[in-house]
């Protein structure tokens, strides 16, 4: 499986990428969210989602995923707690998509899911690693996880994705400076990234059954600098840093991390591998 480079869009006022929420959600679905597109395919064939599938986008964001399903011929629902990223949800989803249902999408976590009794809920955005603390660690993750299968039938799918190994994800270098940023004395000790049995390890503390993982290949390419910039400011992952230092800087400096993965012909190339896990509720 590829990924194809995107798009030259128009660039958008040097503002903060967390001053614009709308700008931000937009760079989402436009650059960054299709570079998952080769985990959902693999997720969605080892699980065969088609017809008959009721499935829950947990942190489902401009609903790309849920219209793969629903391309599939799953009945598809979701969730996020971005309201920007909820809304070009509802545009793309608007009209019923599945074979029964229309979509429906809940602002907010699980507890915003609008029917229960799911055959597959997936969580693919990359999740915390347990050593990492912090309001958002695997603490609440594995609240979240937890709360999602309540809402799955039983023996139902809970998919988990986050970040494959180190040495063969090249984000995870630009990652690290926005660790630096938001916390320069405690980044270093702080930073981990994924180990191998970090998935099992939120999956059991949310009191599900593993039952198989894959890696999958997940390139990041952006057809400029600027572009890549804005893709990986809109994941939200830097908006500590932004938060700590002044926002300027932190473009500044995700765009020297990103020089290395620059080709002669401006376009950027970052190779990565994201891991998914399977689980049942």
């Amino acid at each position: 499986m590829t990924s194809t480079l995107v798009r030259r869009h128009r660039p958008h006022p040097s503002t903060p990428s967390t001053a614009d929420p709308h700008a931000r959600a937009r760079d989402w679905a436009e650059i960054q969210e299709r570079m998952l597109v080769p985990l959902y395919e693999a997720v969605y064939e080892r699980l065969d989602v088609g017809t008959g599938t009721r499935l829950l986008g947990l942190g489902c964001g401009s609903g790309l995923a849920l219209l793969m399903a629903a391309g599939r011929g799953a009945s598809v629902c979701g969730t996020d707690t971005d309201e920007a990223r909820l809304a070009l949800a509802r545009e793309r989803l608007g009209d019923p998509v599945g074979p029964a249902d229309p979509v429906r999408l809940g602002l907010g976590g699980p507890e915003s899911a609008p029917v229960s009794n799911y055959t597959v809920v997936t969580a693919f955005e990359p999740l915390p690693a347990p050593a990492t603390g912090g309001p958002g660690g695997p603490a609440a993750a594995a609240s979240t996880l937890t709360a999602a299968a309540a809402l799955a039938e039983r023996g139902g799918a809970v998919v988990l994705a986050g970040w494959g190994p180190p040495e063969r994800c090249a984000t995870s270098s630009v990652l690290r400076v926005g660790a630096r940023l938001a916390d320069p004395m405690c980044a270093p000790g702080r930073w981990r990234p994924s180990g191998r049995d970090d998935l099992e390890t939120l999956a059991e503390r949310a009191g599900l059954r593993p039952d198989g993982s894959g890696r999958v290949a997940c390139p990041f390419g952006y057809a400029d600098l600027d572009s890549a910039v804005r893709g990986l400011l809109s994941t939200g992952l830097f908006d500590a840093a932004e938060r700590a230092t002044d926002p300027t800087q932190v473009r500044k400096e995700i765009a020297e991390a990103l020089h290395p993965y620059q080709r002669a012909d401006g376009t950027v190339w970052m190779p990565n591998v994201l891991r998914y896990l399977i689980a049942r509720a």
